[in-house]
């Protein structure tokens, strides 16, 4: 049995895991992600840390996949820029295979979550595929005919800084109104947290869970509230839902797929996000009414996806 080891990088973790060829994981590994002022070996230290951990269970291990949260250049080997991480033009392969005795693979985040959705999970049988990876922001990928499309330079698939509001809220990438100010964790989490922080009446519920602290308030806190019937926190979501399903129809005109596979930690919400979202997607769809409709469904893998999925990728590329 081939193993490898995946690795998936977001804004506030590291996870990882030991992979087998049917994707299922064996052991798991997970650390805190550095905050991006601290210098790019810090982060590198984290990963070096989880797989040394993974590899005294499985000493067996072939290859070591790389998720990152960020733009890897299409040699997949170097992270080009990540908005949430201090990474810019960071040859993370090189440095990495320097201290790790396997092969090593560096992708997308998003790239590796969309490639295990296809594989083991909700986008089974379906060869043309966008995902779209709700967390602290918005990562994004694109499957045709089953291979990951990259784009000329690796970085396809980028949704969350799509401009959808111009001259809205400032994004960490330099840019205004991108997606993910309106569609993410990020979002969904400011918005309620600015509510709170104005003493807003219907946020009473919300403050409750949080004894008034609002910088203690979480995406999770807030879909807790709702699946218990808060009006104000479902109402959030729906705005999220609703911003979601936006984005979606302006990628089904652009790309036309068979399935849209929500995953990320705000897809937990289910149907309190996913419903808003075809809702939206509908009356926004081009031609709608005489086409076809894309599938909208959430990820099986949950928040796994990016680190089977970069297992998969990397045991792929070392079988050749």
């Amino acid at each position: 049995m081939s193993l490898a080891i995946g690795i998936d990088i977001g804004g506030t973790k590291v996870a990882g895991g030991v992979v087998d060829e049917s994707g299922s994981i064996l052991a798991r590994a997970r650390r805190d992600t550095p905050h991006r002022s601290k210098r790019p070996q810090v982060v590198e230290d984290t990963i070096v840390d989880v797989v040394e951990e993974l590899r005294a269970a499985h000493p067996g291990v072939g290859s070591v996949g790389i998720g990152a949260a960020g733009f890897v250049a299409a040699d997949r080997a170097t992270v080009a820029f990540a908005p949430h991480l201090s990474w810019r033009d960071e040859p993370l392969r090189d440095n990495l295979s320097k201290r790790i005795d396997a092969p090593i693979l560096v992708d997308n985040d998003a790239n590796a979550a969309c490639w295990a959705e296809w594989r083991f999970g909700a986008a089974q049988g379906d060869p043309d595929v966008v995902m779209v990876n709700l967390g602290t922001g918005i990562g994004g990928a694109i499957l045709i005919e089953g291979e990951i499309f990259r784009g000329r330079y690796g970085i396809a698939g980028e949704f969350g800084h799509m401009q959808v509001v111009p001259e809205g809220q400032r994004c960490e990438c330099g840019n205004r109104g991108c997606w993910e100010q309106y569609a993410s964790g990020n979002a969904l989490v400011r918005e309620a947290r600015a509510m709170i922080l104005a003493n807003s009446p219907v946020a009473t519920d919300l403050a409750a869970r949080v004894d008034g602290r609002a910088d203690e308030l979480t995406g999770p806190i807030v879909t807790e509230a709702a699946r218990d019937g808060d009006p104000t926190s479902t109402e959030l979501l729906a705005e999220i839902g609703h911003w979601l399903g936006i984005g979606i129809a302006n990628l089904a005109a652009a790309l036309d797929p068979g399935t849209f596979v929500i995953g990320g930690g705000v897809s937990a919400a289910g149907e309190l996000l996913l419903g808003p979202a075809r809702d939206t997607f509908r009356r926004r769809l081009t031609g709608r009414g005489y086409r076809p409709e894309a599938r909208i469904v959430a990820a099986r893998l949950g928040n796994e996806a990016g680190l089977i999925g970069a297992a998969d990728l990397a045991r792929n590329a070392a079988q050749g």
